[in-house]
């Protein structure tokens, strides 16, 4: 399924949804939840997932629109359930960073304290739950084992903070692409996707650059020669085929 296969159009843009603590609403948003394997909540068991859904704000946004914007009161911490979305930062003269890109199962929020550091937009249409900061400390109290495993994402959130000051500090132009690619792979795949040498970018490629701390024509350029050399197929804007994921691994390793 391609970005563009995602269809939201049965709720109003920007819509919020007060989730009750009835069965029907239970299931309908937590029990069908399609990220939950991957999500904060897939420790929990149902019956405490039914509790924790009472504190949870279903929203839904359109791409482009913002969900929390950088220097406003962090009332909130969000996980991501279907889609996509950009966290960036804009530098003091006016020029934009992109620090990370999020996808289902990924939460924001936790990191900041009494404002958020940054803005995170949608890419694509997205489905996200909304946490009271004040409610979810205090179900990790409830729930011991939420607490743990928000601590294990957080982690793995640092370990990705590394692995981008590796790569763009240290990689060639070129190797900060192949690096992109693998790592989109095995982050962002649509729900009836299952071909791992298909790798689809819902962002643009000026996000890609804002993100590799390039410029677009040099993406555009990586993208070219990595195609000339028969590593990759590119299907539009939006999606590349990895002929030989080896080779470019081993380009991103710089050898």
């Amino acid at each position: 399924m391609s970005v563009s296969s995602y269809n939201f159009s049965s709720f109003r843009s920007g819509s919020v949804v007060r989730l009750a603590a009835d069965n029907s609403s239970y299931n309908a948003a937590c029990g069908g939840c399609p990220s939950r394997h991957i999500s904060l909540c897939n420790v929990l068991s149902a019956r405490d997932l039914k509790k924790f859904s009472e504190i949870i704000t279903d929203i839904r946004k359109s791409a482009k629109q913002v969900i929390c914007a950088e220097g406003d009161e962090s009332g909130n911490i969000y996980n991501i359930r279907t889609g996509a979305v950009r966290i960036s930062k804009m530098l003091s003269d006016g020029r934009r960073q992109i620090t990370g890109f999020l996808f289902a199962g990924d939460f924001f929020g936790l990191s900041c304290r009494n404002k958020y550091s940054y803005t995170a937009e949608a890419i694509t249409d997205v489905e996200i739950c909304s946490i009271p900061r004040a409610k979810i400390i205090d179900s990790f109290r409830k729930f011991p084992e939420l607490g743990e495993r928000a601590f294990d994402m957080t982690r793995i959130e640092l370990e990705a903070t590394h692995e981008q000051m590796l790569l763009l500090g240290r990689k060639t132009a070129r190797e900060k692409l192949c690096s992109f690619l693998l790592a989109i792979r095995g982050k962002y795949k649509p729900l009836d996707q299952g071909d791992d040498t298909i790798v689809d970018l819902p962002m643009s490629r000026s996000d890609i650059a804002d993100f590799l701390g390039l410029t677009v024509e040099t993406i555009s350029r990586q993208f070219t020669g990595l195609y000339r050399l028969g590593h990759i197929e590119l299907e539009g804007f939006h999606k590349v085929v990895l002929k030989d994921a080896d080779a470019l691994f081993a380009l991103a390793e710089g050898d």
